[in-house]
Order: C-alpha cells, then structure tokens, then sequence
C-alpha cells in the first residue's frame, strides 16, 4: 500500500481512500505532503520518495515515475538502508547544481534480515561492504558469514566461512533475493488422465536432441520426408499446472530455472520437470503440438496446425551424437535409430536453406558458452561450447515453432521483442571499431551497417570481438503483451513456445493458445518475468564469478593471458586456461581494447569476487 500511496500523490491522482489519507496525515503535519494551488495533496519538492539500489560503487535513489529523475548517493547517505527498501529522502542544496539527497526514513523495508561476513572483529555487508558497528562481533571467527537480523544484527543462522567453497550457492541466491528455492518443493501428483481425446501420435519416430546432461526435454521432432511436414512437440506443462494453483503461483515467483555450473534449479518441482512433463525417452507423454507444412521452394511456411497431442519419444540423442550422423559417422545404430537418421539428414539440409534464408534479415553471431566444471564446489576446467551443426538444426525448428505460435496469439500477447538499437548505439559501434583498425563507415540503415560491419570484421583477426562490441550495442530482447516485432532475428512476429518446463512466458503462451483467452494482467506478466530474466542472469554471473575469485586465490602468483575488455575500468579477461576469469589490472596503461597481455595474479577479496592483477611487461 505504503509504495501505492506515494505513486499516486507523484503522479498527482488524488483519490485516496480513508486508509491511504490516515497513512498521510503524518507527512502532512510535518508538511512533507502539502496541498497545492488547486487543493490537492502532492510530495513537497524538498523531498523525494524513491527505491533503493545498491550497485557496486555507488547507490541509486530509483524515482517511482520516471527513471530520468534517480539519484546518486554516497554509502555514507544510506543511513540504515538497503537494497530494495522504499525511502524517504531530503534533497541537499548543491551549488553546483548536481541534485544530492540524505535518506531521512525507511518507509517500507524490504528485509528483516541481512547477509553479513567478519573482518578485523567488525559486521560488514556482503553486498554492500558496508561497515556495521556492533561489539557482538568479536565472537565469531574471521571470514565467517552469517545472516542477521536487520536493525538489531543479531544471529538468526551461520552460512558458514568464506573459505569454504560451498557457501557461494548460498550467496548469490540471497544477494538476488532468490534464496527460496532452497527451500523443499511443492508436493505434485501429477497424473496422465486426460479425459479428452488427444491425437495420436505415438508411432512417428520423434527424437530429442539435448546436452548429454539433460533431464528435462522440453522439445522433440520428428521429419516426414515425403510430405515434408515438421512435426515439432512441446511438453504440455499447461495440462499439470492449473492457472491459480499454488504450483502456477510458484512457477510464476520463479519465472525460469536457474542453470548453475553443474546444478539446475528448476522452475518446476523435479516430479513435473524431470519426469512427468519431461519427453523421455520410449515413455508415453502429453505434449502440444505444432504440424508446420513446409514450402522448400520458397524457405517459408505453407501452414501450420496446432493441437494436443500424445507421443512416445523413440530415442534420446545428445548433440554431439547428431554431429557425428551429420558428419556421415553413424557409429553403432539399430534399426529404430536408422529410422531417425533418415530423416535427420534431409531435415538438416532443410534447416540449413531455411536459415541461410533467414540470415539475409538477421544475424549469425560468433557467440560461444563457457561451462564451469567443478569439482568439491571449486573449478576444474572449463569447457567451451559453440554452436555446432546439429544445434542449429534444433534451433530453427524451434524458431519456426515459436514463429507460428506468434502468429496464433491475439492482438494482445505475449511476445518475445528486440526493439532495433538507437542511432546513437549504431554510431557509437562505428567508432570503437574504427578505432580497432577495422575501417567501417556508417550506412543507409542499422541492418546494412551491422553486415558491413561483420563482413569487414572478416578480413580480420578480431571477428569475433567484434561481434562481441556488436551485441553489446543491441537493446535488450523483453517480453511484452504487444507484437513488436525481433530485429535481431529478423523475424517481424516472434514469441516464445518451446520451454515451458524452464520458462513461465512459454507456460503462459500454451495456456493462451488453448482458450483464445488474453490474462487481463498480461501487462504484469510480461513485466515480472522480463525483470526476472535479467536478475537470473546476473545471480548466475556473480555465481561463476566467485567460482573465478577461489580459482585465482587458489593460484596467486600464476601468469595468464588476457585481452583488455574495458579500458575505463583497467578490466580483462582470460582467454586461454581459465576463459571468462576477469581481472583488474593495477599497473594498465592505457593499451587499445581487445589487446592481449600476461599478467600474473596478485590478489583475490572472495567476498567481491575482485581479482587484482599485474601486467608483465
């Protein structure tokens, strides 16, 4: 309500109720709210109610309305506040004209609790570094980190000590406010008791193609040849999870699974995502099913069916597996996998075109993925995956599948969007690659000067950092309730259907299907589970960076490579041994972005993850 309050009175709507007006008469007595010209109540400009966010080195006062009005603020201005809280603030008189403010009052805090490690006898934050007076530290053990009450600080549990690799899960689940899924799943009894009648379609030969760790298969295929029809089938989770159930409820809280070095946290208990809504192999499943008649000719789609569906998957294939056939290396096969590679092949030559196709429009980026291999929850490798063939024979089959599903949704959606990125992005990219030695020139519009770009890049050694400054010059992709439209893809309608196990947007897009129905807070929907994504991204990121800082502090001393990815911040990352391990670099000075040195590693703090290095000249 608190929160509800004050957005109204900003956005000057004054129809508050005898509840809201009671909460106010406080401020208004102390003539933080006064009334204006025309009698109505509003914010009296000496102050500001805004939201908390705490970034690495500074703090930022969010504006409720509009983010053209956030504040910077110093540590020291916090006053007893933390990440998320909704405050009060007094702007300070600055001279030279930058806005400044003090926290006056925590008007709504966002946790009783607060993640906490010792250093020399004293409480510091371990999000913020924040030191906390309080004698009672003394008696806990140096590096230990606990999580105490708020205000008080006093012990509520010990996670354990900083040297101890295990806590990092631990860690970074609560610095992003995702610590729940710890805690003992929904108990599911789920049941294959459709009464309606399902098609039957047991008898094609669908495959799965997955990571060789894989326990949860969202997505099959199967390939008629003749026909040339592609049969694409998605788990039916919309069948066990119920809209309004406290299991719907959870999923939405959740909004995706969280893939960690070694470990999934799913979105959905282990009895629905590894079993029951999993397409395992040679087991009856539900699924729901996209028929897409394809025209070769033409790279396009003819017409699509969707529909529910019951198959039985025939087999179980890892990636690397579907390379080799692709290869022409079929290994030891029976028969029923011979079935599968006959159609596989074709396929692959179908998906092939069409992608070729669908390059003229969007873009074939050199990205690649670092897993982390742990050991006793420390690194021991890492393993570089790149797009291979028979990823991307997955890939555009579930492009077409997601494509169609975008076409079958309501004016109102929900959809997958990349918005095309600003002129000043595109200009930006142009310089910094010129100044790579890579002579580009801007062109007639943001997709010509982006293959320009690329086809530049070519005739060098750096196409794939540039295609990394490309990326980073992208607006982020987002769900929204309306269609508009994939510029990276290229695709003018896309939405997501694929991976409703992991992802909720998809959950919701199969629900929509089925009952031609909009939900009426599509709008929150899309809202939740596009913040979510991004904050799942991040939480993953400081994970495998603390994995990096115990790996460098268990090495100090050792000489590695790195090129220079940030020049402002004296920032690099290891490019062979240890990809993706980012130092700072203590003595840089000034070398070009993407330029290649040896620095040895000096220092590592475990608790921000910083990896301290010295450039060997």
């Amino acid at each position: 309500m608190i929160k509800k309050v004050f957005e109204k009175l900003i956005s000057n709507v004054n129809d508050f109720n005898d509840e809201e007006l009671k909460y106010l008469n406080p401020f208004i007595k102390d003539g933080i709210v006064v009334k204006n010209e025309d009698g109505n109540l509003e914010l009296s400009s000496k102050y500001k109610v805004c939201l908390v966010k705490v970034e690495k080195n500074f703090v930022v006062l969010e504006d409720l309305i509009s983010e053209h009005k956030n504040i910077k603020i110093e540590f020291d201005n916090l006053n007893g506040a933390y990440d998320g809280d909704l405050v009060l603030a007094k702007r300070i008189f600055n001279p030279r004209s930058r806005i400044k403010a003090n926290i006056i009052k925590i008007l709504d805090g966002k946790k009783d609790d607060i993640l906490v490690y010792i250093k020399q006898n004293s409480f510091y934050t371990v999000k913020e570094n924040i030191k906390l007076d309080n004698k009672g530290a003394s008696k806990y053990e140096e590096g230990e980190v606990l999580l105490v009450q708020n205000k008080s600080l006093d012990l509520i549990k010990s996670i354990g000590n900083i040297n101890d690799a295990k806590i990092d899960e631990f860690i970074s689940l609560y610095l992003y406010q995702e610590e729940y899924r710890l805690q003992k799943p929904l108990e599911v009894k789920a049941k294959m008791d459709d009464s309606k009648e399902r098609v039957d379609l047991r008898d094609l030969a669908f495959c799965t193609i997955d990571p060789n760790s894989a326990k949860d298969h969202d997505d099959a295929i199967y390939y008629d040849v003749d026909e040339e029809v592609l049969y694409v089938a998605i788990a039916d989770v919309s069948y066990f999870v119920k809209e309004g159930s406290q299991l719907d409820k959870q999923a939405f809280l959740k909004s995706t699974s969280i893939y960690l070095p070694g470990k999934v946290l799913p979105m959905l208990p282990n009895e629905l995502s590894e079993d029951m809504c999993s397409l395992k192999e040679g087991v009856d499943r539900y699924s729901y099913v996209f028929k897409i008649y394809l025209d070769l000719e033409n790279k396009s789609v003819k017409k699509s069916q969707l529909f529910e569906a019951i198959i039985n998957s025939h087999k179980k294939f890892s990636y690397g597996r579907i390379d080799r056939v692709l290869e022409g290396k079929l290994d030891q096969y029976t028969q029923g996998d011979k079935e599968i590679f006959d159609y596989i092949l074709p396929l692959y030559e179908v998906t092939k075109s069409f992608r070729a196709n669908r390059l003229k429009k969007g873009y074939d980026f050199r990205t690649i993925e670092i897993r982390q291999k742990l050991k006793n929850f420390k690194i021991q490798g890492v393993e570089i995956e790149t797009s291979t063939a028979s990823h991307q024979l997955v890939e555009e089959c579930m492009l077409l599948a997601n494509i169609e599903a975008s076409k079958k949704v309501n004016t109102v959606g929900i959809y997958r969007i990349h918005e095309e990125p600003p002129f000043k992005a595109i200009a930006r990219l142009v310089d910094e690659v010129n100044l790579l030695g890579v002579k580009v020139k801007l062109q007639s519009d943001v997709h010509d000067t982006i293959t320009h770009i690329q086809e530049c890049a070519k005739k060098t050694m750096l196409s794939k950092e540039i295609d990394e400054l490309i990326i980073q010059s992208q607006t982020q992709a987002k769900y929204y309730s309306k269609n508009a439209g994939h510029f990276g893809l290229g695709f003018s309608s896309y939405s997501h259907f694929t991976s409703p196990i992991r992802r909720y947007s998809d959950l919701v897009l199969h629900r929509m299907l089925k009952s031609k129905q909009t939900p009426a807070d599509i709008d929150d929907i899309c809202n939740h589970i596009s913040l979510n994504e991004r904050k799942v991204n991040q939480l993953v990121w400081d994970y495998e960076d603390r994995k990096y800082a115990r790996w460098a502090n268990d090495n100090i001393g050792l000489e590695i490579k790195v090129k220079v990815i940030d020049s402002e911040k004296s920032r690099a990352v290891c490019y062979e041994k240890m990809n993706g391990l980012k130092v700072t670099m203590e003595n840089y000075r000034g070398q070009n972005l993407f330029t290649k040195l040896r620095v040895i590693i000096k220092e590592v703090d475990l608790i921000s993850k910083q990896i301290i290095a010295t450039i060997r000249y």
